[in-house]
């Protein structure tokens, strides 16, 4: 790849799209891009880097002269660049390729995965490294409020890389993890998930055997000693496996375990830790973060101080307002558990609160029928429930459709206290009408959700 010097991205404001094309234009490559929807801010850097990008996705967008086409993992067959670089026979790569050539071979790799908490705990691991003074490159799903964005690449010899399982590009569909050469490999947990291109639990334990396949024998894998799905796909693995968690059978064991309402402290192997977090899964994420940053040699005074440093990350229990004694919360929400988590967590932060979670089912799990009655019974921890219309509806099988009207029928049917709602709007009226002071507003989606945040706070205030 390497005597290649020009590179057109397709799909190119993607978080990693857009950092990466940044990357190889400051490393004087010719970089051009397109993307179906160019908006700040990534936009604006981009541009700010040299980089001319193109609305649209159209044949002519990619110069005559490109050596290399990166293929967005979002771009399927159809996409008018990406039958052009076929029938061009031009040279195409995935993104997670690009990456594994120029930025990763050579380098240490700190290759954060799971179902949950892989944002957080990347996020972690990324700012102990950069409060300790080693610059690390790094690749995260979301925005770490310490680090200011979500991806960049340095000089340094370490990265920190949230590893997913989704698949490559539409021609690969291979996890893209299995490209990032991990020394250290994080498993925070493994759960039935993306359920658009899995059909089940063991075709997703084998993708992450694979990746515990590709870790070199002076590489480490953190697993975590409470799963027994992590437990199953690292039984056996060719590299040296730490078990991290509460019981008992854990090599490295979470004790000692103290909340306050906006701390959370405990002890890993022996040596006692605080962050300004609250909740179970977030003493779980630190401790792994811990562990990856004792394997990249941090002293524990290093990491303690990193703790304290960290500012957590944008949309995960991020509070968006407070009006009248009324908070408003952005929380990021992908799955059940996840779901379940963040009530269990807010619960500890707010405990003598009326918690309403506000639902928009999203992403591609909870947008399916598989997990009808897992949403159900964590949504019914919540005080008040309310669930909004699906997204996307024609992209879901009618057969394979989660049911909303059921979904709330289902939760009052477990005690809980829940409603259907069609429409923002509506949803926005009814809770502001019922909400009262001392209560918490969790707004819980992957996506924009219609921009309820600030609608709710606008009608709490009038």
């Amino acid at each position: 790849m390497s005597e290649k010097s020009s590179f057109h991205f397709t799909g190119i404001c993607g978080t990693a799209m857009g950092s990466v094309a940044a990357a190889m234009k400051q490393r004087g490559y010719t970089v051009t891009g397109s993307d179906a929807n160019v908006y700040p801010p990534m936009s604006t850097f981009l541009r700010d880097q040299g980089i001319t990008i193109t609305e649209g996705y159209a044949e002519a967008n990619i110069p005559a002269d490109t050596d290399v086409v990166i293929i967005g993992n979002a771009i399927s067959r159809g996409n008018p660049e990406a039958e052009a670089a076929l029938d061009r026979k031009l040279l195409y790569h995935s993104l997670p390729e690009v990456m594994k050539e120029y930025f990763l071979r050579g380098k240490r790799n700190f290759v954060v995965s799971g179902t949950h908490g892989k944002t957080t705990t990347a996020s972690l691991l990324a700012w102990l490294l950069r409060h300790a003074g080693r610059n690390p490159g790094f690749m995260i799903g979301g925005l770490p409020k310490n680090l200011g964005r979500g991806a960049m690449f340095t000089d340094s010899e370490f990265n920190v890389l949230e590893g997913d399982e989704y698949d490559t590009a539409f021609f690969d569909k291979r996890s893209k993890f299995l490209h990032y050469l991990p020394e250290c490999l994080v498993i925070n947990n493994i759960e039935f998930d993306h359920a658009d291109i899995y059909n089940s639990l063991d075709e997703i334990k084998l993708s992450f055997k694979r990746v515990l396949n590709i870790v070199p024998r002076s590489g480490i894998a953190l697993v975590n000693g409470d799963d027994p799905n992590c437990l199953d796909v690292s039984a056996g693995a060719p590299c040296p496996v730490t078990t991290v968690g509460f019981g008992e059978n854990c090599s490295l064991r979470v004790e000692n375990l103290k909340y306050d309402t906006d701390r959370s402290s405990f002890t890993l192997g022996g040596q006692p830790f605080s962050l300004r977090m609250t909740g179970e899964f977030n003493v779980r994420n630190a401790a792994m973060a811990t562990a990856a940053a004792r394997f990249a040699g941090l002293t524990d005074d290093e990491i303690r101080a990193g703790l304290e440093a960290f500012e957590g990350v944008a949309r995960r229990q991020e509070i968006r307002g407070e009006v009248n004694g009324i908070k408003v919360i952005d929380d990021f929400a992908h799955h059940p558990t996840a779901i379940r988590l963040a009530i269990q967590s807010l619960r500890q932060r707010h405990p003598d609160s009326r918690l309403w979670v506000l639902f928009e089912p999203r992403s591609n799990t909870t947008r399916r029928a598989v997990f009808q009655n897992e949403l159900a019974e964590s949504l019914a921890l919540a005080d008040f429930a309310v669930v909004a219309a699906m997204v996307d509806l024609h992209k879901i099988p009618e057969h394979d459709r989660l049911d909303p009207e059921k979904l709330s029928a289902d939760i009052k049917q477990l005690g809980g206290h829940a409603s259907y709602i069609d429409g923002v709007d509506a949803i926005v009226s009814q809770v502001t009408a019922n909400a009262r002071p001392g209560d918490v507003l969790a707004v819980l989606s992957n996506g924009g959700f219609g921009g309820i945040h600030q609608k709710l706070l606008d009608a709490l205030a009038r």
